[in-house]
């Protein structure tokens, strides 16, 4: 690849749902939807716009040449409405650009999962964030793998594109894990800054191998005043 670079989808319903639960203390969001349903907000469309309206002022010969998209819909509306600025270039869904399965704790803050699941929130504390599995979940080992399919079939395809792949922040922050061949404590260290709603992340093929451009860069949202 040329370069590959990752956004994360703009700004979810379930992420103001998520801000509301903390500001209140609550044990769990109030989303009523499968994880794979949950739909942009308003702020989050037009960040997508913004996004893409960023992608379209490249030169044409430096612009996306094949974009992939995770198929949850937060991820799948924000990556056609970014291209509809390009012109719409077709998009390419595939299941394992999906975000981490939490199972059973699924739209349960961390309060509701000690009340809830006490035995758990144990486990994760003796685990760790990276090999933590939940019931009915994926740890992010487990992303991790079929992230490593997924862009290995992308560069076997694509060996001088330049890819952009539109997904969600454990994505984006697990194939910097890959991409940069970072140990379980450097990965979790950058766990600790948030992959803002909409940012970019970009690696360009220098002497190679795929670098470090930019990580999570939301100047486009800057320019439209738009939250990150």
């Amino acid at each position: 690849m040329e370069w590959l670079a990752m956004a994360r989808h703009g700004e979810s319903v379930g992420n103001v749902a998520w801000r509301e639960a903390e500001t209140q203390r609550l044990e769990e969001i109030d989303i009523g939807l499968r994880d794979p349903d949950v739909p942009l907000s308003e702020t989050g469309r037009r960040q997508a716009e913004a996004l893409g309206r960023r992608l379209a002022a490249m030169p044409p010969d430096e612009r996306p040449t094949v974009v992939y998209s995770s198929p949850y819909v937060r991820a799948a509306e924000t990556a056609r409405i970014a291209m509809a600025e390009l012109g719409d270039l077709p998009i390419r869904y595939d299941e394992r650009l999906r975000d981490r399965e939490n199972g059973a704790l699924y739209a349960l803050t961390w309060r509701g999962i000690t009340a809830r699941f006490p035995e758990e929130a144990a486990r994760k504390r003796l685990t760790g964030k990276f090999y933590y599995r939940p019931p009915g979940g994926e740890s992010w080992a487990d992303v991790a793998l079929r992230l490593r399919s997924v862009l290995a079939e992308i560069q076997s395809e694509h060996p001088d594109g330049r890819v952009l792949v539109v997904a969600h922040d454990a994505v984006v922050v697990l194939t910097r894990y890959i991409v940069e061949r970072l140990s379980e404590k450097e990965l979790l260290e950058i766990e600790r800054t948030l992959v803002p709603n909409a940012s970019l992340t970009l690696w360009a093929r220098k002497d190679g191998e795929l670098r470090l451009v930019t990580s999570n860069s939301t100047e486009h949202l800057d320019a439209a005043d738009l939250p990150a």
